[in-house]
């Protein structure tokens, strides 16, 4: 059957519509629309003339061009940046809402996420497991290899730079990662890097990386570096855990010596201070007692010179009661005998206090010593009580 058979449609209910009743509608659309008037009313339709082809022709091509004019419209988002380009060249950059260029092949427009934050990772891939040894792996300024992982996130601040100014701009940023820490590391201690001096190293190679991106003009802003992990080769592992073991006993001793120093230090300080203010305190003591004595030589003098019987008799006097208040034993004179009496009143005293006590009550008369004659007998009580009865008239 002939595919332009009008009822080869109709007698396949199932198969492909009459291509051209389909055009001959299509014509008769466009002649209703233009009212065009080339169709001729014989037929009934089949091919357009000449005006029907020329009319629907422009209606293609408006249609494309509308097409092609509205290809020049895109959107730019917050946070981001439209950079339009004429022929391959920088023409501007649009700011965030709807925008329109003239459309390709003339201008393209590329649009820049200012906002969005891309990180880089140095010495590692995805995770801290996953080393490359080639990047991680750095000298100290000790002699020293440890083994480095960090990442490093930034963004755009000038979207012209990072476009034009560099052919790959995020490979500039891992190498510049790169060569700032292993400078930073170059330059500093072991110890340093592993522990008091991670964020600091961090801090440093931040800064020196945003100076080597400005240098280079790739309009890129770091936000942070991060250190991920920072330890030794795994080869020395062991040996450096060794090292840090006996870095820290050394340490802790040092801390006990300190600690026993400052306890020990103030308090001898303090004898010392002691012993000078007492020392001091003595020695004015001293002075003032001589200077005290001389002023009362000096008084006593003055008297003495006025009265020397009655001031030598009053010295004698005072001397004597100075040197009996201070003794505990007595000597009695009797008038008209010559033996004297010894009262030993420490020892009285002494022996009422152990009587007073005695639990049992028991009370010991005291020991009355005999008196010393000056030939050296010895004379008891009793005789001295006789003696005085013979005496008596």
């Amino acid at each position: 059957m002939a595919w332009n058979d009008p009822d080869w449609g109709k007698k396949n209910n199932g198969g492909p519509p009459d291509l051209d009743e389909l055009w001959r509608k299509f014509n008769q659309k466009l002649g209703a629309m233009f009212g065009s008037k080339g169709r001729d009313p014989s037929t009934g339709g089949g091919m357009p003339t000449g005006g029907q082809a020329f009319g629907g022709l422009s209606i293609v091509v408006a249609l494309v061009i509308a097409v092609w004019l509205g290809s020049g419209f895109y959107i730019v988002n917050a946070g981001e940046r439209g950079v339009v380009l004429r022929f391959g060249k920088y023409v501007e950059t649009t700011e965030p809402g709807p925008r329109w260029h003239l459309p390709y092949p003339i201008e393209s427009a590329e649009v820049v996420n200012l906002e969005q934050v891309r990180t880089v990772e140095v010495g590692y891939r995805n995770t801290v497991k996953s080393k490359v040894l080639k990047e991680s792996l750095m000298l100290t300024d000790d002699e020293n290899i440890i083994d480095i992982q960090f990442a490093v996130q930034y963004t755009l601040k000038d979207p012209k730079a990072y476009l034009f100014n560099n052919r790959h701009p995020d490979d500039a940023v891992m190498q510049t990662a790169e060569t700032a820490i292993r400078e930073i590391v170059g330059k500093s201690k072991m110890d340093f890097v592993l522990y008091e001096g991670r964020a600091e190293v961090a801090a440093k190679a931040a800064k020196l990386m945003q100076e080597i991106l400005d240098r280079y003009q790739t309009g890129i802003a770091i936000s942070k570096v991060t250190m991920q992990n920072a330890q030794p080769p795994e080869q020395v592992q062991a040996a450096f855990d060794d090292a840090v073991k006996a870095g820290q006993d050394r340490e802790r001793q040092k801390n006990e010596g300190q600690a026993y120093a400052n306890d020990v230090v103030p308090k001898a300080r303090g004898g010392a201070a002691r012993l000078l203010q007492e020392a001091d305190g003595y020695k004015q003591r001293v002075i003032d007692n001589a200077e005290g004595d001389a002023s009362r030589f000096k008084q006593i003098m003055a008297e003495y010179d006025k009265a020397p019987g009655v001031t030598r008799e009053r010295l004698y006097l005072d001397a004597m009661q100075q040197i009996y208040t201070a003794t505990s034993k007595v000597l009695v004179d009797q008038k008209g005998s010559n033996s004297m009496l010894y009262l030993p009143l420490d020892k009285l005293i002494q022996q009422s206090a152990q009587n007073a006590q005695n639990p049992a009550g028991e009370v010991k008369p005291a020991v009355v010593p005999e008196a010393v004659l000056p030939d050296g007998t010895l004379r008891s009580r009793d005789a001295f009580r006789s003696r005085d009865r013979e005496a008596r008239p």
